[in-house]
């Protein structure tokens, strides 16, 4: 039986992956790496430890690679995170989860400061049980970490919850440890994509899910 749902924020929960990936752009120009916007939109998903080695050299992260995250992660708080917006039905589709007995988690590339403001600006604080961060985690997604420590904070077995995100890192995370994914598309990424990285059900976004509870995993275990 799923006793838990534990959900990705970014491209998820939040319209924001367009401008994280604006963020990403404007910081590597900064630090004269010129990258067209559509490569980095696809990374989005990964924390910048795993991001940042798509772009730069070996030699280049050592140089400025801590530097750069930084002023990432600052011009994000400061340009782009005012404009972020919660998708439709957020709240609702979290007060139905936890009105039918499931317990909500949530398990982001996110910093853990960013976090916080994101439930926020989902209004879903009082809605949350647990949450892992980037901070949370040795390395980001595709890698499993940050799953394995929400389900360590919950005390279950990935066998009893389901992971629901938008990008294929979400997906390939969350199946190293045996996490099945349910997949939305509303972080942009083809159908195809979530489809090959192992999401069992894919959705048009949260509102989607709610409309059709009954047909998930979620209501039928």
């Amino acid at each position: 039986m799923i006793q838990a749902v534990i959900f990705d924020i970014d491209g998820t929960l939040l319209d924001s992956v367009d401008l994280h990936a604006k963020a990403w752009q404007e910081a590597f120009e900064k630090f004269g790496k010129r990258i067209p916007f559509k490569e980095i939109r696809h990374q989005i998903g990964k924390g910048g430890d795993q991001l940042m080695p798509v772009f730069l050299t070996d030699e280049e992260m050592k140089r400025f690679g801590k530097e750069l995250e930084e002023y990432r992660g600052e011009l994000f708080k400061r340009k782009y995170l005012p404009k972020v917006k919660a998708f439709p039905r957020v709240r609702e589709l979290f007060q139905f989860l936890k009105a039918n007995g499931k317990r909500i988690a949530l398990a982001s590339s996110a910093k853990e400061d960013e976090l916080k403001r994101y439930k926020q600006i989902a209004d879903i604080e009082d809605l949350v049980e647990q949450e892992s961060s980037a901070d949370d985690a040795e390395r980001s997604k595709p890698h499993p970490d940050v799953f394995r420590a929400t389900l360590k904070s919950l005390r279950i077995e990935p066998a009893e919850a389901v992971a629901v995100g938008d990008s294929p890192y979400d997906a390939e995370a969350a199946g190293k440890i045996g996490l099945r994914t349910i997949g939305v598309l509303s972080g942009g990424f083809p159908r195809e994509e979530l489809v090959r990285a192992g999401c069992i059900a894919i959705f048009k976004d949260v509102a989607d899910l709610l409309e059709h509870y009954d047909e998930t995993i979620i209501a039928q275990e």
